[in-house]
């Protein structure tokens, strides 16, 4: 990443950043639900019955196709760097369905007469070499002229039909397992506001820039029953959908949820986004905190999260193993929980302490 101060602040050209620019769950699925229901296709897989990260649509008895596509406006303000979280982000839902990224199409917002066009060479250039490193292939893309930068892709992975992952196959007495730690939209705020020390806007970039490829691939060889990213809803936001998909309570340990470094004194300083306000006001229902959590710790577990790490669901006599080769090969994914039959769909926070 460059570390010299960018001549545009590309955050500032926009009023949210990143996955903070989801349309809220809420209002999101009061427009689904006006949506009339069509008859599913058997080779649907996954489709849009379910809160899932991608689509998948069986070819035949031994290739599914996983499809999926995020955009967002800038969330740094390095080009190079937005164009790799971009990309990092999109390409995530392809890992959280357990599938391999194939190929991916540019999609791009862009005030061409207004901005330096160098701007939005560096954007492309650094989505390619994401992609590159994933191992796909970047087959083209569509462009905008647009008063506000946005920049995405649509990826297109396979999986085989048996192997497909989904956030709705949790089972009681799995473990949770958290890939990357949160906080990302508190820091991003602040990245915004100019609060963060260039140490820091290092660190929150190389998070949201580092592919979950490593933790797909070593995630392959173990019990997993369900997986998702954990992006714009949050850690809870995510966390309700597998509950509810699974039909089984999840109990998280607030003490074990990894968090970026100074995101409780930044939220405590206002730093903190409204997406991830609108998300603790989606689950609060869905959630029983433990009393000893103050508001700030119960906003910091709904942060609004941009390519964020895996949330898993693995078998208990496999978790400890997977989280160990995890580690090993560079990974910092942590235990934070598990899955129990009482209280389906609903999640307990328990614990007092959240982040640092």
């Amino acid at each position: 990443m460059d570390q010299q101060q960018p001549t545009v602040r590309l955050t500032t050209l926009s009023s949210k950043g990143g996955c903070g620019c989801k349309i809220g769950p809420s209002d999101l699925s009061q427009v689904l639900r006006m949506l009339p229901q069509t008859e599913k296709h058997p080779d649907l897989l996954v489709g849009l019955d379910t809160s899932d990260d991608a689509g998948v649509y069986r070819l035949n008895d031994d290739m599914a196709l996983v499809q999926t596509v995020d955009f967002f406006t800038p969330i740094v303000d390095d080009a190079y760097s937005f164009g790799q979280v971009a990309a990092a982000n999109a390409l995530s839902d392809i890992y959280a369905m357990g599938g391999k990224p194939l190929t991916a199409l540019n999609i791009v917002a862009f005030p061409i007469s207004k901005l330096d066009k160098s701007i939005l060479a560096d954007i492309l250039r650094g989505a390619g070499d994401k992609v590159k490193e994933a191992g796909a292939t970047l087959v083209g893309g569509h462009s905008i002229d647009d008063a506000e930068p946005k920049f995405g892709m649509a990826v297109t992975g396979i999986i085989h039909p048996d192997k497909v992952l989904t956030n709705a196959g949790a089972k009681p007495g799995d473990k949770l397992v958290l890939t990357k730690p949160i906080g990302v939209g508190i820091m991003t705020t602040s990245l915004k506001r100019e609060l963060l020390q260039p140490e820091e806007i290092e660190l929150v970039t190389r998070t949201m820039t580092t592919l979950n490829k490593t933790a797909a691939e070593v995630m392959a060889g173990y019990e997993i029953h369900a997986c998702t990213d954990v992006t714009g809803f949050g850690l809870l936001g995510h966390s309700t959908e597998m509950a509810a998909g699974s039909e089984a309570g999840l109990v998280i340990h607030a003490e074990n949820v990894p968090f970026l470094p100074r995101v409780r004194e930044l939220a405590e300083n206002g730093a903190v986004p409204g997406g991830t306000k609108n998300n603790y006001n989606h689950v609060k229902d869905q959630v029983v905190f433990d009393e000893r959590l103050d508001e700030i710790a119960q906003w910091m577990l709904c942060d609004a999260v941009t390519s964020g790490g895996l949330l898993l669901s693995v078998a208990a006599s496999d978790a400890e193993a997977m989280i160990h080769e995890m580690q090993a090969r560079g990974v910092e994914a942590v235990c934070i929980g598990e899955v129990v039959a009482e209280h389906p769909g609903k999640i307990h926070v328990v614990g007092s302490f959240v982040g640092r």
